[in-house]
């Protein structure tokens, strides 16, 4: 039970509150905070925190957390500057990794590489002879080689989605990253799982909204990672990535969504992001809704009606609407004063739209790092949208109206990163649309524990609460806004214990899953 001390602790529970030392208790509860330290704890161990600034651990509300374990233990190729680079990447781990069958990376992009355009086949097939399959940045599509394209079955190669020059989309990327993934062996998928989760520990995050459920046999990544979140550091938050609510209840979660399945649109990347208004270098295209307004409404109508939280991917106006709409059919069904429901993204969404997503009280989880990703950069956006670009992501727009609204990296799409979606939050390139220091801290601390109904434990620092926190180097609410993306993580404390910057083996995580470490989160 010890004193932390020598810190600037910011508890997130008003503008301006700020204390310089901490007492937790055996339970990992936090009991006072202060400066002037109480006679009753005096006596109690010191831990000197050497004048770190201490803020509640973050979340991450968005991210497809076994997807990105994954590509932590296999290959990116997302910072390539050119195709001989990423060619290397994929040498490199294919040399190191002879008995792997199938190579399966991350990464695709055509804005970063001199090549200027997207991999496609016979540029794979140079990379390697084995069967190989990269994941487009934007998760929303894949390039395969000649060696890859003949491993799948018919349900992809007949899919329209399936192209000759090796890119798999909509349905034919699904299913194909459905029969990959049903290759992968157990133990490399928790070995996996211990990458990420260290990876989470260096960036500070100590909850995370999980997406899980990419077409693994029998669903086995979402039972994996609900019987394994005890071995891992983290609390994970897992929604089924599945319209089927009766999966749901069979296993008695309680939140039902995500991308994959419930992705109502594609996304600007593939240029299938749904938009009520064509794209601006094509007047043909208005992007792809991938369901009808009355599926959509039938299972928002079936999951709130189960007492479920729901959660839905939405990117262009066409896909907001149809999200909206739907969430308003299944309230005026059932309605529920405390739903939480979430719209992801919402990245191109109107005014008036914005008015009804506060009316239904719905929460949005947006993503700060879009705002400025090398992989999709400004002047890609206003090709493919014209002056629609200067409108996206107008997060001062949705905070003014009442809405929650948290950040998430969309893992792993880009890395976990609280502090620099907090920079470009406040740094927003439209003006009009910046939150403060303060408000940006917030939509990755209080507003994240919120999202999940986790507020009576996480996302501030307050007695009775988890002491639960991260070490910075500088004080975001100080330092000039421009210099917030420089600030460092030093530390992740969970329940006032330090993580170890390794969540541990294979073996430790299942051990510690099994010894009961979930019961304690």
């Amino acid at each position: 039970m010890p004193v932390f001390e020598n810190a600037r602790f910011i508890t997130c529970e008003a503008e301006g509150e700020v204390f310089s030392r901490m007492a937790a208790g055996p339970d990992g509860r936090i009991l006072w905070l202060g400066d002037d330290l109480p006679a009753e704890y005096a006596s109690l161990p010191r831990v000197d925190l050497k004048g770190a600034v201490a803020v509640p651990a973050f979340g991450d509300t968005h991210m497809h957390f076994e997807s990105f374990s994954m590509f932590e233990n296999t290959f990116n190729i997302s910072d390539a500057h050119s195709f001989d680079e990423a060619a290397a990447i994929v040498r490199t781990y294919a040399e190191a990794h002879p008995r792997e069958k199938l190579l399966i990376g991350f990464g695709a992009c055509g804005h970063l590489v001199r090549e200027g355009r997207l991999p496609a086949r016979e540029d794979l097939d140079r990379w390697t002879a084995r069967p190989l399959i990269i994941v487009k940045y934007d998760g929303h599509a894949a390039v395969c080689n000649s060696a890859m394209m003949a491993f799948f079955s018919p349900k992809v190669t007949g899919d329209p989605g399936f192209h000759e020059d090796g890119w798999l989309y909509q349905n034919a990327f699904y299913n194909g990253v459905n029969e990959v993934t049903a290759r992968l062996s157990p133990l490399s998928i928790i070995g996996g799982l211990a990458k990420g989760a260290s990876a989470l520990t260096s960036a500070g995050i100590g909850l995370v909204h999980a997406v899980e459920g990419v077409g693994y046999p029998r669903d086995m990544d979402v039972d994996m990672l609900r019987m394994l979140e005890g071995g891992l550091p983290q609390t994970f938050r897992i929604f089924f990535q599945t319209m089927d609510v009766a999966k749901v209840q069979k296993r008695r979660m309680t939140r039902i969504g995500g991308c994959f399945e419930l992705a109502l649109d594609g996304c600007f990347g593939s240029e299938d992001a749904a938009l009520l208004m064509p794209y601006a270098n094509n007047p043909d295209n208005r992007g792809v809704l991938n369901y009808t307004q009355e599926q959509v409404n039938a299972f928002a109508i079936a999951a709130n009606r189960a007492g479920l939280q729901i959660t839905m991917h939405a990117i262009g106006d066409a896909a907001v609407e149809q999200c909206i709409t739907a969430y308003e059919a299944a309230l005026a069904d059932l309605p529920r004063p405390d739903h939480r429901h979430i719209m992801i993204h919402c990245c191109m969404v109107s005014p008036a739209q914005l008015d009804r997503i506060a009316k239904l009280g719905l929460c949005l989880a947006v993503q700060a790092p879009f705002i400025d990703w090398a992989q999709e950069p400004d002047r890609y956006l206003r090709d493919i949208l014209g002056d629609r670009a200067d409108g996206l992501n107008p997060l001062r727009s949705m905070w003014d109206r009442g809405i929650v609204i948290a950040d998430g990296s969309d893992a792993p799409c880009t890395r976990p990163d609280p502090i620099r979606g907090m920079h470009l939050a406040v740094n927003h390139p439209n003006p009009a649309q910046r939150l403060t220091p303060y408000e940006a801290l917030l939509m990755r601390t209080r507003n994240a524990a919120w999202l999940g109904f986790d507020e009576k434990e996480r996302g501030t620092l307050a007695p009775g609460k988890r002491a639960d926190f991260t070490l910075l180097d500088a004080d975001p609410l100080t330092i000039p806004p421009q210099s917030i993306g420089d600030i460092r993580v030093t530390g992740l404390y969970l329940r006032g214990r330090r993580v170890p910057a390794q969540a541990g083996s294979v073996t430790q995580v299942i051990l510690k899953a099994l010894s009961g470490g979930k019961s304690r989160k």
